[in-house]
């Protein structure tokens, strides 16, 4: 039974490291460092670097830059492509670390699928925004922001004090974005047809069929068959 907890967080630990990553990178880096710096929580040896000083400092300047540039329309959407480089592979990185003093392969196993997790949640949050960032008021970013940071603090909160609670709502929200990718691509793919359109670009979908031209007769070919035939 004791092993079997060890897995569990394990897992959850991994998986909440990779999962907060993708939505808020610095604000899980500073949410797992000072944990660990209070001593609320034992880090393994792989993240115990999140509790050097330079590595917090660092973490909470550029979570305040975020925490601003997130607000913004237009600014936020920005700021999630030039991050799509920082937040996934550092999503990787820390569910490498997470798992603990482990063989090569299963680090790299954890990285690989760290990485896809931090993937996901990062294409999900940055299609939210581009659609959310179609409506010309403010409010609705300033609630998807603090929602997020709010969803990365209790999220990693409860995967270290709550491991199944937390594996168990993770597989359910992964379902979840299976589900809603697809939806978020379409919303995305009209929203840049929009603007297409409107910048004065072509818009194919919904541009004309040519209409069909009827045949032409040669002119020569006209008088020919307008001759009677010879009766000679």
């Amino acid at each position: 039974m004791d092993q079997l907890d060890q897995i569990t967080s394990i897992l959850a630990l991994t998986m909440g490291a990779a999962w907060a990553s993708g939505i808020n990178l610095y604000a899980a880096i500073l949410m797992l460092g000072m944990m660990g710096t209070t001593g609320n929580v034992d880090l393994p040896p792989g993240l115990e670097i999140l509790q050097d000083p330079i590595v917090l400092f660092a973490a909470g300047a550029m979570y305040i830059v975020e925490f601003f540039a997130d607000k913004i329309p237009g600014v936020d959407s920005t700021w999630d492509v030039l991050h799509t480089f920082v937040r996934i592979p550092a999503g990787a990185m820390l569910a490498a670390g997470a798992v603990g003093d482990v063989t090569p392969a299963l680090a790299l196993a954890a990285g690989i699928m760290g990485g896809g997790l931090a993937a996901t949640t990062h294409v999900t949050k940055a299609g939210t925004r581009a659609l959310i960032n179609t409506s010309p008021e403010p409010f609705s970013n300033w609630t998807a922001s603090i929602t997020e940071d709010i969803a990365v603090f209790g999220g990693l909160w409860a995967a270290l004090n709550h491991p199944t609670l937390f594996v168990v709502f993770m597989i359910l929200f992964i379902l979840l974005m299976i589900w809603l990718l697809p939806k978020l691509w379409r919303g995305i793919k009209t929203v840049l047809r929009k603007l297409r359109a409107f910048f004065g670009g072509k818009d194919e979908s919904f541009a004309p069929e040519p209409e069909p031209h009827a045949p032409t007769m040669h002119p020569i070919q006209t008088e020919s068959d307008s001759e009677p035939p010879d009766k000679s």
